[in-house]
Formats: C-alpha cells, structure tokens, sequence
C-alpha cells in the first residue's frame, strides 16, 4: 500500500471459517487513497510479531504516522504493534471509511460494538445550568478558533466546511454552564473524550435526556427531565443534527455572559 497519507484505519478481529477454526482478519484502510488490504491468519498466529510483519509487508517502505482504531478488542495487539514500529495507535470511533468497508463485507454486526449501561455524569462535576443552542457555520468555522478556549477540540475532518455545510447552515449544540465547575468540567471531559451527544427521549414530547457517547464505548448520562418544552427542544436538536451531516457541539462556559469559553468540543454522530 503506499500511502499518501499519514493515517491508516485498522481493524483486527475474529471471525470463522465453515470448518469452525478460527481466523483473525487484518484490515487495513487509507482513506486518503481509497485503498484497502486485508491479512487473515489462525488464532495461533495472532500475536504482536506477525501484526508487526503484516504492517510491514502492506507499507511497502511508507508507514503511517498514525493508525486509528474504533474495536475495543483490537486496542491493545496493535498499539503493542504500533510500539514495535514507532507509529501512535489511537483509539476512536471516528473511523468512517473502515466502518463502511466492513458493512459492505458483512453487514452491521461487523462494526457493532457492545457498549456498558450509560452512567451518571459525577455529581461534583455538574453545572449549574444548560440549555440546546446553534451556532452559525461560519462562526464555528472562523471564529471559534480564534476565541482564546482553554480546553479546545476541532478536528479538521469535522469543521463545517470540510464536511460541506454552507456558510448559514446553523450548527446544533448544547451549552453547559459550569459556574466553579466549569474548568474540571471540561479537564473531565477532554479526559472522556466526547465523541456525540444525544437527545434520547422516554415519553415522546414530554421527557428524555441526554447522553455523552465517549471513548470507545463509554456513555454517561448527562441529564434527565421531564418537562414538554425541553423534549420537544430535543427533539429539535435530533432534527437538527441530522440536517447538519451529524455535526454537533458541546460548549462550557462558566456563566451565561458569553464573556468566557472554559471548553469546545466539535462533535459528529457516529455509527
């Protein structure tokens, strides 16, 4: 594979033949160059030294920079591997083009991955107020970096032009007003690492919640309510988020003035 690119999105799994031995399969993507290749060998073989071997073989001379990895199961082999080869193996679900690869071979339970009961956010750490927002695609785009933001987060495969959102679309988003709470607030979220934020509704137009998806696979219930017009807002929010390719934010701040941002995030669904 030679890459003109310096990411790589990797997946290492297993799966099973029809005379039940097992087998793990490598695959290894460059979105950058459409490109993918694919590794199998038994159980047996499955270690850090042929991982090392097979990234070897498919860089043809060119290693990544970076190989990202969304299968919790996967992690650990190839950052042992990543370690071998001097290349920093980040887990994230933000790993579109893998995903999309595997579902085109075997479907949605390719990708799924088990994910624990959402959990309390810690109560020390909760805000005083919040509320469902919007901010412009130009103002996100232009202005958000140049704000002086402590706790900061705008991957550039997320800002709005680059996912092709005009200039007036109107990005959604929450806002949490932290008070004293608001720099570990956002020190607590950059260690989470937010990924999206969902409205999930109990009764339709009369209650939900909110839910952090983090990590690779850790949820936190931000909050619950039970008031018509805040569901309804939510509902709003959903609408919205899909009209916006998934694109999203969550925004810290410690008072409502809008004088001072504690924490950014740019956040987009993911499957």
């Amino acid at each position: 594979m030679t890459s003109q690119s310096s990411i790589w999105q990797v997946d290492f799994y297993r799966t099973a033949t029809s005379s039940q031995q097992t087998l793990w399969e490598l695959v290894v993507c460059d979105e950058a160059t459409q490109t993918v290749e694919t590794r199998s060998c038994y159980q047996s073989q499955a270690t850090v030294d042929w991982l090392v071997e097979q990234l070897t073989d498919i860089a043809d001379g060119t290693l990544p920079e970076t190989i990202r990895v969304f299968r919790p199961e996967s992690l650990q082999l190839l950052q042992l591997a990543g370690q071998r080869l001097g290349i920093t193996v980040e887990g994230t679900r933000r790993t579109p083009f893998l995903k999309q690869v595997l579902r085109d071979r075997a479907g949605e339970e390719r990708i799924k991955v088990e994910s624990p009961p959402p959990q309390p956010l810690p109560d020390h750490l909760w805000g005083q107020q919040w509320q469902f927002a919007s901010l412009p695609a130009e103002e996100i785009e232009y202005r958000m970096p140049e704000r002086p933001i402590p706790f900061c987060e705008m991957p550039t495969e997320l800002t709005p032009f680059q996912i092709g959102l005009g200039s007036t679309t109107t990005v959604p988003g929450i806002i949490i007003y932290a008070g004293r709470q608001s720099w570990q607030l956002a020190q607590w979220m950059r260690e989470a690492r937010p990924m999206f934020i969902n409205y999930i509704s109990t009764v339709a137009g009369e209650s939900g919640g909110l839910v952090l998806e983090a990590g690779l696979r850790d949820r936190w219930v931000i909050i619950t309510f039970e008031d018509s017009e805040v569901a309804q807002a939510g509902e709003k929010y959903e609408q919205r988020k899909q009209n916006c390719k998934g694109l999203h934010f969550l925004l810290i701040q410690p008072d409502d003035s809008g004088m001072t941002d504690t924490g950014f995030w740019l956040l987009q669904q993911q499957d």
